[in-house]
């Protein structure tokens, strides 16, 4: 992706709290500047206060000092975490530099007070009418950035996750109970309390689910789901591991046998292609673009929020060995497909630094 000429601009990548937070946003930011400095854009990245996206005034006066401190002719590039819930003032003092990263918009959060949810979409919405160029995660965010949000799609640029190759998943080799994975934090939107409803009426059923997710995002989210798997009697039977490494979330991907997400909404959903690379096949909810990306001989895609159609799709391949087989084929033959992380990472630079793909890549 180098250029060659004239000096290239710095994109200076502007990420509210730790960078090293085990999300899928944050993984996607990661990537970028790894693919960056692999590929010699110029880029650097600061960090912004973690309270994002409720920041208070003197996050946001912490804020606009170390955006100030930016060279004038180095691009600020927001992840959206932190951009949706600029003050207008903020975002227009910057505007002739600013690009957003938008994984998906902050007031679709499930779970937040219809004020608050009303007071971000205000302000992303306003923020997002000083970029001079958005990036977004899928043409979903995309098409509400265009929608809901007054957006230009001129201005919008589609740079879905990469995904790395992997090595196809061994499974549990059906030895013991059907091995369940699901990935992603544990909080409202990811609908572990609807997966449990639906494995509490399949009891009789020989699996065992194990949940990799950080707990720390939402704590009543992670009491509640405690308490909702003890009632039903699943205590011995879903696993909550907490965040983890590469390494340990490497080996849970190959050690399964089925990959489950129920995400009441998804802006994309990395964990789909991440499992899909693997070979194993997939139930998930109709909730995004990543869903819509998965083939259909590969996953049972089921509407969100339904428990009843979970319960059904989940009995129905954990039943059936040879549908499992014949859509783990279809995910492992579809894997080879996926998009790459250069490809994402010079669609974002593009999008910095004006022009096509061919100026930066």
């Amino acid at each position: 992706m180098s250029g060659q000429g004239e000096p290239q601009r710095r994109i200076v990548f502007a990420i509210p709290g730790d960078i090293d937070a085990p999300t899928g946003g944050y993984g996607y930011d990661r990537r970028l500047l790894r693919e960056w400095r692999e590929a010699g854009i110029a880029a650097r990245h600061i960090a912004l206060p973690g309270a994002f996206p409720f920041p208070t005034a003197n996050d946001l006066e912490a804020t606009e000092a170390l955006l100030a401190q930016t060279a004038p002719d180095e691009v600020l590039l927001i992840d959206g975490l932190a951009l949706g819930a600029f003050p207008e003032a903020l975002a227009m003092r910057f505007q002739r530099r600013l690009v957003a990263l938008v994984h998906h918009p902050l007031a679709l959060e499930t779970g937040l007070p219809s004020d608050r949810a009303a007071a971000l979409r205000q302000s992303e919405r306003l923020a997002l009418g000083h970029a001079r160029a958005v990036a977004v995660t899928s043409p979903a965010t995309r098409g509400t950035l265009v929608a809901d949000y007054a957006v230009p799609r001129a201005r919008i640029a589609v740079a879905v996750p990469g995904t790395d190759r992997a090595p196809r998943a061994a499974g549990s080799g059906g030895d013991t109970a059907l091995q369940l994975l699901a990935v992603g934090s544990i909080i409202p939107r990811k609908g572990y309390d609807v997966l449990v409803s639906a494995l509490a009426t399949l009891a009789d059923r020989r699996w065992f689910l194990t949940l990799a997710g950080s707990p720390d995002y939402s704590p009543q989210t992670v009491a509640d789901l405690r308490a909702q798997i003890h009632r039903a009697g699943l205590a011995d039977r879903i696993l909550l591991v907490g965040a983890v490494d590469s390494e340990r979330l490497a080996d849970l991907y190959d050690k399964s046998d089925l990959f489950v997400m129920p995400s009441l909404y998804e802006g994309y959903g990395m964990v789909l292609t991440e499992a899909l690379a693997r070979g194993l096949p997939i139930v998930c909810t109709s909730s995004g673009t990543g869903a819509d990306a998965l083939p259909d001989d590969a996953a049972l895609k089921v509407p969100p929020g339904d428990a009843a159609a979970l319960a059904k799709a989940l009995a129905r391949l954990i039943d059936a060995p040879a549908e499992r087989h014949r859509r783990g084929e279809a995910a492992w033959t579809a894997a080879s497909r996926l998009p790459q992380w250069r490809d994402t990472a010079r669609i974002v630079a593009a999008a910095c630094l004006g022009g096509d793909g061919r100026k930066v890549g």
